[in-house]
């Protein structure tokens, strides 16, 4: 099992890298120049971890080879940097490899001593981590964005699609919106994004009217965007894809006069492509805050030389919340789980969040609208809760 310990001697050195991970399809940082290779990963500690007296020992686990190597890297970086930004001295974080094997990398994590999870990346991989962890008492933070995977003691911290979908319905229903459709794709994000729609108008009213599914591919979205078009009785469309995808949707549905408001969903965060299609004009779409998204980049590539997907936030902000919890957790106690089920929430990069009695984080979003050449916020995401 391959291991990489953080601390004093090695924050300095530590480097590596970017990608994609979640339930479907992760929404991009904003298009930056392509990166330069980054500094060589530093080797593998031989040895086992030292005793710590004054330190909390937290695992990170995350893929840091493979196919996701790349995100599990630009998670990695982004928790190196936020303990160089707080100038954190009561965390030792260790990273573990799950491309190795993830129930591999749960057991090396609670017999080397770490009192708290945080990871795995993917949602298929917290069943193998919880077998271990779940009997050794050591919680567990997701990133995934997997909700069913939360319970007791599992904490998911990804980006939820529904609620992306719950707040842009909320403000398009305050603005006449009343008969919905949703354009969604087969497989699991397009059944969450109707779901979430079919929610969001039982919350705050209006009806879901039609929904067309289609096979992702170049044209079947087209096909699906004229079904819906011949069907009409709408006056809003969910458009739940990336968007390339969405903007061929939006070009079906505008041709020869359509007149319906377009929602997206936080997968359009970040895609000045939107701002080039006359289609996706008056479209709107919700995600979380990009005020603080900016300085991280800056930050990311003048340390690492390359460019962080947008996903790497929630490294840094996990080590925010742990830090924040840290405050009253005694070094060699159990890690106070109920402390990450405070009301008041937390503050990271990606603004206010909370974890809810499921386990389940709950994000304060923004509502963004593609204005020709800009995307501007409509509606402020809350500051708090």
């Amino acid at each position: 099992m391959m291991r990489w310990t953080i601390d004093r001697r090695t924050l300095a050195t530590a480097a590596l890298a970017t990608l994609l991970a979640g339930c479907a399809v992760i929404p991009r940082g904003a298009e930056r120049p392509t990166p330069v290779d980054p500094p060589p990963t530093p080797e593998p500690s031989a040895t086992a971890l030292p005793e710590d007296q004054t330190r909390h020992r937290v695992a990170l686990l995350v893929p840091m080879s493979g196919s996701n190597g790349n995100v599990g890297q630009a998670i990695a970086n982004a928790t190196t940097m936020a303990l160089l930004d707080t100038n954190a001295e009561n965390l030792r974080i260790t990273t573990y490899d799950t491309a190795q094997g993830p129930e591999a990398a749960a057991r090396q994590a609670v017999a080397e001593g770490n009192s708290l999870i945080l990871g795995p990346l993917l949602g298929s991989n917290i069943p193998s981590v919880l077998s271990v962890a779940r009997s050794a008492d050591v919680p567990v933070i997701s990133f995934s964005n997997d909700t069913n995977a939360a319970g007791p003691n599992v904490f998911i911290m990804g980006h939820i699609p529904e609620q992306s979908i719950m707040r842009t319905v909320e403000y398009a229903r305050e603005r006449g919106a009343q008969n919905f459709a949703v354009i969604a794709p087969d497989g699991a994000y397009g059944v969450r994004a109707e779901e979430a729609m079919r929610r969001a108008t039982g919350a705050y009213g209006g009806s879901v009217v039609w929904t067309e599914r289609y096979s992702r591919g170049n044209t079947s979205i087209v096909s699906a965007a004229e079904r819906l078009k011949a069907h009409g009785g709408y006056d809003t469309v969910l458009i739940a894809d990336g968007a390339r995808l969405s903007i061929q949707a939006a070009g079906a549905l505008k041709s020869g006069g359509g007149s319906a408001r377009l929602l997206g969903t936080e997968l359009w965060s970040g895609e000045s492509s939107l701002t080039r299609a006359r289609a996706m004009n008056g479209a709107l779409f919700s995600a979380v805050s990009d005020n603080r998204y900016k300085r991280f980049v800056d930050s990311y590539e003048a340390r690492f030389g390359g460019q962080p997907y947008r996903i790497a936030t929630l490294g840094y902000d996990a080590v925010l919340l742990t830090l924040r919890v840290a405050r009253d957790w005694q070094v060699g106690r159990p890690f106070p789980v109920r402390k990450l089920r405070s009301s008041d929430g937390f503050l990271g990069l990606d603004g206010a969040f909370r974890f809810g009695p499921s386990g389940i984080v709950e994000r304060a979003m923004e509502v963004r609208e593609v204005r020709g050449d800009s995307v501007v916020v409509v509606a402020n995401a809350p500051g708090g809760f």
